[in-house]
């Protein structure tokens, strides 16, 4: 005889079954394009700072002493005046985003592309709001006043003997999130008589919110 109940209940429980696993497989999908989505908008907002061009505008510099400078596209600048040390970098924002700079650590040689970068909880922050707009030029400026800081002396000495050294530059977004660090090498150039006779260049980026895309492997 026919068990009519059973049947049914199978026939219940497999229809359940087919529900949920086509339920499951929606959910996942929409999480995806929800995530893809998300990832789209952060990338329209996502700064990335590199120098400027050669040919891009001038940047007049000022730093909380009344010293200034004028930094030329595609230029850095070095100087020591009354002992301390000031330092610029005409930059670029090649990114969709709008950059907040938010601290800087700054090497007395020129590091390599296998040299880690300094930790961002060590960066010295800035002291003043700097933004750089999308696709537009602006600035990174320090300042080292205290000889007694570890950094001082180094950095004294490639400046005046005229010697390549490196500046990372910690920023993020607007929001404050996707913080990236650009690292910066200053080259000098010409005969030393003026603050901004040194050239930038751009040596590596990393971005600290998600993987670093060289640790990808292919094949």
């Amino acid at each position: 005889m026919t068990d009519w109940v059973t049947i049914a209940s199978l026939a219940t429980a497999g229809t359940t079954v087919v529900l949920a696993a086509a339920t499951l497989s929606s959910v996942r999908a929409a999480s995806r394009a929800a995530a893809a989505a998300e990832r789209a908008v952060q990338v329209g907002l996502r700064p990335v700072l590199l120098t400027s061009r050669l040919g891009d505008r001038d940047e007049k510099v000022f730093w909380a002493d009344d010293h200034w400078a004028l930094v030329p596209g595609g230029h850095g600048y070095a100087e020591i005046v009354n002992g301390n040390i000031y330092l610029a970098v005409s930059v670029r924002n090649v990114g969709t985003g709008l950059a907040v700079l938010q601290g800087w650590d700054v090497h007395s040689e020129r590091r390599n592309a296998e040299d880690a970068h300094t930790p961002p909880g060590e960066h010295r922050r800035m002291i003043r709001d700097l933004y750089i707009p999308a696709h537009d030029v602006g600035y990174w400026h320090a300042a080292l006043r205290d000889a007694d800081d570890p950094r001082y002396a180094g950095l004294a000495a490639a400046v005046k003997e005229r010697r390549a050294f490196s500046v990372e530059v910690l920023y993020s977004d607007h929001d404050g999130g996707q913080s990236s660090i650009s690292r910066f090498i200053l080259r000098p150039r010409g005969d030393g008589n003026g603050g901004s006779d040194w050239i930038a260049g751009t040596g590596r980026h990393w971005n600290l919110d998600r993987p670093d895309p060289r640790s990808t492997q292919y094949g």
